[in-house]
């Protein structure tokens, strides 16, 4: 059955969301700007983007241009799971410019939305049957600020 209901995620910039969503499509492929709105200036021609609607890997999003008043935080992150370090180090890199490194794989972007770049393997890793290997893990990503692969594997295995 066929719903009229769709859910996105808005993102609430203070003047820079064409900005970052430009730079947001440029880290993923399949991605997309589906919609802008802008401004109109008072001698008719257009003005700053106000709305944009953009798909990152399929995911609906919305940034708009709401001013000052609310500031994004680490409460809300978008979460991107890679199958490979050189993804890894390539998206932190990026996001990070300019940035804010934090613990667990987590990155906050020189406009302020927060980003988990999380290694695929890294449920597996945690929810390891064999406890003490799952906990070595979770250890070894306490330690660390940007993931590493290799580094949390070899914890595992002791």
């Amino acid at each position: 059955m066929e719903s009229s209901v769709s859910v996105s995620t808005c993102l609430w910039f203070d003047d820079q969301a064409e900005e970052a969503v430009n730079f947001y499509c440029s880290l993923f492929p399949d991605t997309k700007i589906t919609q802008v709105n802008r401004h109109h200036n008072p001698d008719g021609t257009e003005g700053n983007a106000f709305i944009l609607a953009f798909e990152l890997q399929g995911q609906k999003y919305t940034a708009m241009n709401g001013g000052p008043r609310y500031k994004l935080t680490e409460a809300v992150s978008i979460q991107v799971s890679v199958e490979t370090q050189s993804e890894i180090d390539r998206l932190w890199t990026a996001l990070s410019d300019r940035g804010k490194e934090l613990m667990c794989g987590w990155v906050t972007d020189r406009f302020g939305l927060s980003w988990q770049i999380l290694p695929r393997q890294l449920p597996q890793l945690l929810g390891n049957k064999n406890r003490a290997a799952a906990e070595r893990a979770m250890q070894a990503m306490m330690g660390m600020v940007k993931f590493d692969i290799a580094a949390l594997e070899t914890a595992a295995k002791g």
